[in-house]
């Protein structure tokens, strides 16, 4: 099933994001904690692909799996930094080999030493071109893309970000799915701005359960997220405490969604950290929401 019929429906939905193994010894594992977040049955299940591709052949293998075992929609991340066209070819063909109906289409993370490579020699600069190539493959895909709520880190600001990222739907990109969002109000905020710019796509919010307070410092190092000070404030009294954090930080993470369902949002996207225990959790709380149509 393509994602965008799951996001044409009206009813309330929850998808979440899991990422595969850094290296094959911990492939079952992963697999297994896949499983159990597959068992939930949610809306559908993204597969991260590591930077430079780096874990990229366990990618397509936990999404075929996800979709045969538990008939789950999975949506197969695609990177396009620092690799050539053939690669990214041979990939998109073994995605359609696959029967595999999504993708979503990302540059992909500078890591330091792509950082100190000549760009200029490479075949891909940005997602767009990415999205072009797979929709000029004659492959059928859904495409999905990334936005940012509070800016791209390398875009000088909101306006010329927001022109790029129409570029990325008019070059094919069906939905957005934005970076992790701790106030919903941002997320409003940048809604409105994209749909002033002609972005009529549906766009997924991005929800990520803080459960530990290590994990502050490294999503606001990944993307720049700002943290609203209620949440610093749960952060502060609880963050010592670990099963009150995880439990504080479902809360919160839950709480973020029902203001989103309350305020017409239908999709919901969670980071899982491939964590199903705080994914059924969520849905735990979500039970007598999910699936239903209140519109």
């Amino acid at each position: 099933m393509k994602i965008i019929d799951i996001l044409n429906r009206k009813n309330m939905s929850l998808s979440f994001e899991v990422f595969p193994p850094k290296k094959e010894a911990g492939f079952e594992g992963v697999k297994e904690t896949t499983e159990h977040i597959a068992a939930n049955k949610p809306a559908y299940m993204s597969v991260t692909y590591g930077a430079g591709g780096g874990t990229s052949r366990f990618t397509l293998d936990i999404a075929k799996n996800i979709e045969e075992r538990y008939g789950v929609p999975t949506l197969a991340h695609l990177t396009c930094v620092s690799s050539n066209r053939d690669t990214v070819k041979a990939k998109i063909k073994e995605i359609h080999d696959l029967g595999l109906q999504n993708i979503m289409a990302l540059r992909g993370d500078l890591t330091p030493e792509l950082e100190a490579t000549d760009r200029t020699q490479w075949d891909y600069r940005y997602a767009v071109e990415l999205i072009r190539d797979i929709k000029e493959s004659g492959y059928d895909f859904c495409i999905g893309a990334a936005c940012y709520p509070e800016v791209h880190p390398e875009s000088p600001n909101q306006r010329e970000d927001i022109l790029h990222l129409k570029e990325k739907v008019d070059a094919g990109a069906e939905f957005l799915v934005t970076q992790m969002v701790f106030d919903n109000n941002l997320f409003y905020n940048f809604l409105y701005k994209i749909r002033e710019a002609g972005i009529t796509v549906p766009v997924i919010p991005g929800i990520m359960p803080i459960t530990n307070a290590n994990q502050v410092e490294r999503a606001i190092k990944l993307s720049g997220s700002f943290m609203p000070q209620r949440f610093k404030a749960i952060v502060d009294y609880f963050g010592q405490d670990p099963d009150a954090m995880k439990q504080a930080g479902i809360a919160y993470a839950t709480d973020q969604i029902i203001d989103l369902y309350a305020n017409g949002v239908t999709n919901v996207h969670v980071y899982s950290m491939n964590k199903p225990d705080v994914a059924q959790a969520i849905m735990d709380n979500l039970s007598d929401i999910l699936w239903k149509d209140f519109l």
